[in-house]
């Protein structure tokens, strides 16, 4: 499993090369992720072929009873021929003998077939353990990746919010804000002031106004009269 002990060392290059860095270990981890699931399919296809070659023995392990069976029950059948006298007993027992070594053949292959079963069914075992044990470090390491991602998008955005915190002037932002205060304080005084001033102004003219539409229309009335009189013009 040299695949795990290369994950595993993870931990150590974090340690050396990539302590300010969390992206080496997320693209190692992923490259990690990666050779496993390679590994997970040579190892599916592998079990699958050996699998597929216990089934073969065990089926030639069976075509190989059937023979050996079949030419035992040959073998039976030409002695029971000859001892009815329906076969010369010479050539039935020839015969019955060749049948018994074919018999002997088959068992033969039968015992090596069965072998070669019990020794595919060996390694499928053991190829399914390591297929079980992949599959289960890939879905504990695409876990720990997700973790890791969440952890450093988490991190990203602290960092960058405490920079931001970091690079405030508490004291220069309170003294714009009272130089601003300062100037808006200035600025109302002096629109207040232009107010009276333009108040003012307007209350001289209205007493103008109210003073000549009083007294002085009144007299340049009285006036007018006195000219028409002198003039000896009649109203």
């Amino acid at each position: 499993m040299n695949i795990l002990n290369r994950l595993f060392k993870i931990g150590q290059s974090e340690a050396h090369s990539a302590v300010n860095q969390l992206e080496d270990p997320i693209k190692m981890t992923e490259q990690g992720l990666r050779d496993l699931r390679q590994n997970l399919d040579k190892s599916l296809h592998g079990l699958a072929e050996v699998k597929a070659m216990a089934i073969r023995a065990r089926n030639e392990n069976e075509g190989f009873h059937t023979k050996a069976l079949d030419y035992e029950n040959k073998a039976v059948l030409l002695l029971q021929r000859a001892h009815k006298g329906e076969l010369d007993s010479t050539e039935a027992d020839r015969l019955a003998g060749e049948a018994l070594l074919k018999k002997a053949e088959n068992e033969t292959q039968a015992a090596r077939a069965a072998t070669d079963q019990a020794q595919f069914e060996r390694s499928a075992a053991q190829m399914d353990q390591n297929v079980t044990t992949l599959k289960s470090t890939i879905s504990q390491w695409d876990n720990e990746l997700k973790t890791l991602k969440a952890r450093v998008t988490v991190s990203t955005a602290t960092i960058a919010i405490n920079k931001q915190m970091a690079q405030l002037d508490s004291s220069g932002t309170v003294a714009l804000l009272e130089r601003m205060k300062e100037k808006i304080a200035v600025q109302e005084a002096l629109a207040e002031s232009y107010g009276e001033i333009a108040q003012t102004g307007k209350s001289i003219d209205a007493e103008i106004n109210q003073a000549l539409g009083t007294t002085g229309a009144g007299k340049a009335s009285e006036d007018l009269k006195a000219l028409k009189a002198k003039l000896g013009y009649s109203e």
